[in-house]
């Protein structure tokens, strides 16, 4: 029977320390030795998934091949080690909760005191190990959200230190935690990690790793005093250190021996260093790029960069496959209209207009659309980015001057957008879109058969509204084409207009499969085409 691992991630003093980073890293680095690694995400909140949540609170909602709404960490994840995620790999306490209390619903328990131990922390046990049951996996990392001494997180550190009880060495603890600097005194300070390490202990778990984030290069006095004080050893006391971008991490924590020591506490032998090399040539690409796109991302989040994650890493993805540097201009769509368009998007080489839900911010989106159109400008639009595209081409070509979707003018006249068919009886939120990998036809001669090299690609969705097909004979005819369709339901997923330099607008989301290993096509081609429009 093959042997599975859990590796735990938790983390202390502060929140945003950088959890998912280092457990992507870690997953990496334990690849290039040859091991199957997956992770997943253990959300304290009591939401059932992030699909609800608003980007302004949590970021971007990541979606899987399955379509499962997951964290954005998942994306994380799935750039680093180039294996897709699932609905198992996020749980949150809210699907925790719900699936204990269904369960007593059906007699389940057969009238037992339903309680947090052991019915919630055996639950949770499920679901840590529910993918190995899927695959034969070395390692399994689970990084906890939320930081130690957090109420909602008491369950899963309990479920921890079972699984550590009844498993011994198969299971491997790891602490994120913060060393400030503390400028007035010109030292890092370790006190903060003592306490959350004693925090950790009094609720029965011991790390077995510590990983210092921190911005000061730790000392061995520093490590020794952390080791001391801590009960790990100090070759266990690693040093995260500020880097310039997260690609730099599983080479800092490589030169750390991060690896080596979870090998070493797990009783597995190990030899030499991880290769890294075509990691090594992504960074040394994305460091040292010819010269620089600047390409606007329009959308109605731009202040918090977490809701466009995804589309953000796709770039620097797609700008290492040309060793081009791709600078986004921020561009708020409620700021932009047709009379300041001209001015907030000048000198561009690309325009991409972001996806989204709600009428907030639309009619910028559309003048930005517009202007593209109009200058020439190569334009990506992603799902709503795409479905505004379709509206402006209604209103300023077609002549449908009140063309809408219904999303926002329920009563529009020409409503060239539309609830799917089967959506409109859905009355809740939450798991009601399409979501998830469709398959989608590409027509020859068109932009996306050219860029995918493919007849049939499989992509990701997250909507409710689609391209009305009532109107496609119009947009045909008036030089927008549908060059992308779901075979099964004749949905329109990809439109473009071939007079135009590079116009596309997607149905779908590609940002969700875009890897270090494997940069999206969709992005590759839309960044040369913007290096193609800068050179004239």
């Amino acid at each position: 029977m093959h042997t599975t691992r859990y590796i735990f991630v938790t983390g202390g003093v502060t929140s945003s320390l950088g959890k998912g980073i280092v457990s992507a890293s870690l997953a990496k680095l334990l690849q290039a030795r040859g091991f199957k690694v997956t992770i997943q995400k253990l959300d304290p909140y009591i939401n059932v998934d992030p699909g609800t949540l608003n980007p302004y609170e949590h970021g971007e909602c990541y979606v899987t091949e399955d379509g499962a709404e997951t964290d954005l960490d998942l994306g994380h994840y799935e750039r680093f080690s180039n294996e897709h995620t699932s609905q198992a790999n996020n749980v949150t306490t809210g699907r925790i909760y719900q699936s204990v209390i269904e369960k007593e619903r059906r007699g389940d328990y057969l009238g037992s005191t339903v309680q947090v131990i052991p019915h919630i922390t055996d639950e949770i046990k499920y679901r840590i190990k529910l993918l190995s049951k899927y695959k034969d996996y070395d390692f399994i990392i689970t990084e906890i959200g939320g930081t130690v001494g957090d109420i909602e997180s008491l369950p899963y550190i309990e479920t921890v230190r079972q699984m550590r009880w009844e498993m011994g060495n198969l299971c491997v603890v790891i602490h994120l935690t913060l060393v400030p600097y503390l400028a007035a005194a010109g030292e890092l300070k370790t006190k903060p990690t003592q306490h959350s390490v004693k925090i950790l202990q009094e609720q029965g778990v011991q790390p077995d790793i510590i990983v210092c984030r921190t911005e000061k290069p730790l000392n061995d006095n520093l490590r020794n005093k952390i080791a001391l004080f801590c009960n790990v050893s100090p070759t266990a006391v690693i040093e995260s250190i500020d880097m310039d971008s997260i690609y730099e991490v599983p080479l800092k924590l490589r030169d750390e021996g991060l690896d080596r020591e979870v090998l070493k506490k797990c009783g597995l032998t190990y030899e030499g260093r991880p290769d890294l090399s075509s990691w090594e040539e992504f960074l040394y690409k994305m460091k040292n790029p010819r010269y620089t796109v600047e390409i606007g991302l329009v959308g109605k989040y731009v202040e918090l960069k977490d809701s466009y994650k995804s589309i953000m890493e796709s770039f620097v993805h797609a700008g290492t496959v040309h060793q081009v540097k791709v600078k986004l201009r921020m561009v708020h769509s409620e700021m932009l209209n047709d009379e300041n368009a001209p001015e907030l998007l000048k000198d561009l080489h690309g325009i991409l207009v972001a996806p989204g839900f709600g009428s907030r911010g639309i009619e910028g989106k559309i003048a930005a659309i517009k202007y593209a159109r109009m200058q020439g400008i190569p334009f990506l639009g992603i799902c709503l980015g795409m479905q505004c595209a379709v509206i402006e081409f209604a209103r300023n070509v077609l002549g449908m001057r009140n063309a809408n979707s219904t999303e926002f003018d329920p009563r529009t006249p020409h409503p060239v957008i539309d609830i799917m068919e089967q959506q409109k009886k859905i009355s809740g939120m939450g798991g009601t879109m399409r979501l998830g990998a469709y398959p989608c036809q590409l027509s020859d001669n068109s932009i996306a058969r050219s860029i995918y090299q493919a007849p049939v690609i499989l992509e990701r969705h997250r909507h409710r509204y689609e391209f009305n097909n009532k109107y496609l004979d119009d947009f045909q005819e008036a030089g927008m084409i549908a060059t992308g369709i779901n075979p099964k339901e004749n949905l329109v997923e990809i439109m473009e207009i071939p007079s135009h330099p590079w116009f596309v607008g997607v149905q779908f989301h590609p940002e969700y499969k875009s890897t270090v290993a494997n940069p999206h096509p969709l992005f590759i081609g839309f960044v040369e085409a913007a290096c193609q429009h800068m050179n004239g």
